[in-house]
């Protein structure tokens, strides 16, 4: 009974931290890829309904576009599903998907501990009492609902939370077929996996640890390799990822390029780590990550073999993405199950020891943790309590409104031009910001100024800057169009320059 009530509680405040706020604007966590999850939604959702003008219409599919497609639509087909059932644009639509998906996926996660306890129990031949087996997979779980990077990532309109969901089902699925080797759990596994890469291709590095890890332990590597029931795995995870990107003929390549072999250099420096580690120090919190490795040293059997099969998949994931791991947090979503999974053998220690306390000390453990919740429900929702971004679409629709009609415009502006894009209707290309400019130097691609300016404005009439910290970043930028071109428009959230006019 009382499990019961924890977890209703558990699951209640998870759902509450994600709903807190939620109709405010994405400008919360990653802009830029909220807002391109907005666009595609818009452009889907108004190539599905009757009642848009066909000029608009054409226009949001122009915009939807030019996102680029890096990973299948799903989320953003389901956003434009129901708005087309509402009938409007509704953003906060995409919160509540998001927060479901990473819902569903606690479930399973705690299903999984409950499993994952008994076996470590089994082992340990120890009794395998409610509070130790049930104790231990909500300490866990709720980690994995509570922590505030997750609660705010989690909300987010990207991807990335369904395919954390798919992920854990995934790893469920593994878990229950090397307990039972039966082709429904090859099916279920398959079929979940699959649905996780496809979703965003990099759960692939993980599952495949995982998969691998656990395969092996299962049946050895010798005769794993002959079982036909671990190559349908297989096929079930990678063939419907093959078959989308085999229609984008090239872009696999082109991402392996830019983001793997050009960067690969980073590989061999120690800063690369020590910024990895402490940006994933940052998220996770550091003594947690600490505990979390120490859960698989002191964790057994089937469940030793899961947990490095998943860190090791993740390792070689941050190999493979090296500037993502310490410059985008949320390519680390999914090692919140990872973590949490680890925790484990951990939690069963500590609840051990809880267990043999006094009444007092039970009490006290009690409302020390009540309080940890309560300051770590602050934590998560702080950031939608200190900032409104209600006001944005009549921001960017004024600028839109100040945007000369009558030439091309090149843009020093937030978000790759999603904002402008979504709530003002202008497209504008795009002069690189800080961020660009460091990979091109990584890269190797830095030119001189006054060459790369004329090429890049070539044929562009105006110059609009909305991102004055990224401007006075570039200073031999403001320097030059300071000096050779007058300001058309002025106000204090942004610049246009006249790029017909050139002082010499």
């Amino acid at each position: 009974m009382y499990t019961g009530f924890a977890l209703i509680f558990i699951f209640g405040l998870g759902l509450g931290l994600r709903l807190f706020d939620l109709t405010d604007q994405p400008i919360d966590f990653h802009p830029t890829r909220q807002l391109r999850g907005a666009i595609i939604a818009r452009g889907i959702y108004y190539s599905l309904s009757p009642s848009i003008d066909p000029v608009i219409k054409a226009q949001a599919a122009s915009f939807q576009e030019s996102t680029g497609k890096y990973e299948p639509p799903i989320l953003e087909s389901l956003v434009a599903l129901t708005y087309l059932m509402v009938g409007q644009e509704q953003l906060w639509i995409s919160r509540i998907y998001t927060t479901l998906f990473w819902l569903l996926g606690g479930g399973v996660l705690f299903w999984l501990g409950l499993r994952m306890t008994r076996h470590s129990l089994r082992v340990k031949e120890m009794p395998a009492s409610d509070f130790l087996v049930y104790g231990s997979a909500l300490v866990i779980t709720t980690y994995y609902l509570l922590l505030p990077f997750g609660v705010q990532a989690s909300r987010s309109f990207q991807p990335d939370p369904g395919m954390v969901m798919w992920m854990i089902f995934a790893i469920l699925g593994l878990y229950r077929w090397s307990e039972e080797p039966k082709w429904k759990w090859v099916i279920l596994a398959g079929l979940f996996g699959g649905m996780a890469i496809l979703t965003k291709a990099v759960a692939a590095y993980i599952l495949a640890g995982a998969a691998i890890a656990v395969v092996v332990f299962t049946y050895g590597f010798k005769k794993a390799v002959l079982q036909i029931q671990v190559w349908c795995m297989a096929l079930l995870m990678l063939l419907p990822t093959v078959l989308f990107y085999f229609s984008k003929s090239g872009r696999a390549g082109e991402y392996f390029s830019s983001w793997t072999v050009s960067l690969s250099h980073l590989l061999i420096q120690p800063s690369f780590y020590v910024r990895w580690l402490s940006l994933v120090g940052d998220l996770m919190g550091l003594a947690v990550l600490l505990l979390a490795l120490l859960g698989i040293g002191i964790s057994r059997g089937r469940n030793r073999a899961l947990l490095v099969g998943l860190w090791v998949g993740y390792f070689i994931y941050g190999l493979f993405l090296p500037y993502q791991m310490y410059t985008h947090n949320y390519y680390h979503l999914q090692l919140i199950p990872i973590i949490s999974l680890s925790l484990l053998p951990v939690s069963e220690i500590i609840l051990v020891s809880v267990q043999k306390q006094t009444a007092f000390w039970k009490a006290v453990s009690f409302i020390a943790t009540i309080a940890i919740l309560l300051f770590v429900s602050w934590e998560s929702i702080y950031p939608q309590f200190a900032q409104d971004y209600r006001q944005e679409p009549l921001y960017w629709q004024e600028i839109a409104s100040k945007l000369p009609p009558d030439g091309k415009i090149i843009a020093l502006t937030q978000d790759y031009g999603y904002r402008l894009m979504y709530y003002g209707w202008r497209k504008v290309s795009l002069w690189p910001n800080r961020g660009e400019v460091n990979l091109m130097q990584l890269r190797g691609n830095e030119k001189e100024f006054e060459e790369y300016f004329d090429k890049k404005t070539k044929g562009i009439s105006y110059f609009l800057i909305t991102s004055f910290n990224q401007f006075n970043d570039q200073p031999v930028l403001e320097e030059y169009l300071n000096r050779h071109f007058p300001i058309l428009v002025k106000s204090s959230g942004y610049l246009i320059y006249d790029l017909r006019n050139m002082s010499p």
